[in-house]
């Protein structure tokens, strides 16, 4: 695992604040994530499902002062607002996209996460590496190869990059390990649908982290057994990445020794760490 130090600079982030005193009360209803567990010096990640539970918009939230911030990407802001909109009803909160969207991220350094705005702790990672999100100005990188690769090697999925919106649930890209979705909570928009796969144990599709000997081909490539598809490749940086694929189907290649193509390139895919889940059955219960 990479545990080199860094500090990227991402591009194509939008972030949207929204505050007021039913803000928190009405967010709770809506989104995935559980805000009540929701500490002032981290964020999280979440979804707004469709009533079918599929995502339509993923994001990180955290704590500002009298409300709440989401950072996203850039693509779907606007939707994403209009969809609050309707949703807010007559609940006290206003909803604003904010004019600046300088957004860095940095790991594997001393800094410590702190309680104001700015730096906020990715709950996504373990706490060991120590992984920031910062908002406001940064002496970083503009490359972020660095910060793909240590998506990838932990199976941090995100949208655009690696998945289609309306396309997954958020067991496909893996929302139940990470913090996205939280079940005891209660009610969220596609809740029942997400629910049922929960308990169920019917998560068939998952993202894995995929390498190979030379470099990966682009996102989109189609992940084949025998040339028959079982999924497609997320975003990578040289021979690291991620793939959403048929879990079940990769544990009967693997099984019988047939290759895993993604174009003319044999891939190698794996559990990323600390997940519960397994090739062959999926977790099932409260998370």
């Amino acid at each position: 695992m990479t545990m080199v130090s860094g500090m990227v600079n991402l591009s194509n982030r939008a972030l949207v604040r929204i505050t007021g005193e039913e803000a928190e009360k009405f967010l709770q209803a809506v989104i995935t994530t559980n805000l009540d567990k929701l500490g002032t010096d981290e964020l999280k990640p979440g979804a707004l499902l469709s009533p079918q539970g599929k995502i339509l918009f993923d994001f990180l939230v955290s704590r500002i002062e009298n409300g709440l911030r989401f950072d996203m990407p850039a693509s779907i802001a606007s939707d994403f607002i209009k969809r609050m909109i309707f949703y807010r009803l007559r609940a006290k909160a206003e909803i604003a996209q904010l004019p600046e969207s300088l957004v860095s991220v940095c790991w594997q350094n001393d800094s410590t996460p702190s309680n104001d705005d700015v730096i906020k702790r990715d709950s996504r990672f373990p706490q060991g590496l120590n992984v920031l999100r910062i908002y406001g100005p940064a002496d970083g990188t503009n490359d972020e190869s660095a910060w793909v690769r240590l998506r990838a090697e932990h199976g941090i999925a995100e949208g655009e990059a690696d998945f289609a919106y309306g396309d997954a649930f958020p067991h496909d890209v893996n929302f139940d390990q990470t913090g996205g979705v939280t079940f005891p909570k209660g009610c969220f928009v596609g809740q029942e649908v997400v629910s049922r796969m929960q308990h169920r144990g019917t998560a068939r599709r998952r993202v894995l982290v995929a390498r190979t000997e030379a470099s990966l081909p682009p996102m989109g490539t189609p992940v084949k057994v025998s040339e028959r598809e079982i999924g497609t490749l997320g975003s990578s940086a040289g021979d690291l990445g991620l793939a959403l694929v048929r879990i079940d189907r990769v544990k009967d290649a693997i099984d019988s020794g047939t290759p895993i193509m993604a174009d003319d390139t044999i891939i190698t895919l794996t559990l990323p760490p600390h997940v519960r889940f397994g090739l062959s059955e999926p977790e099932t219960g409260d998370a």
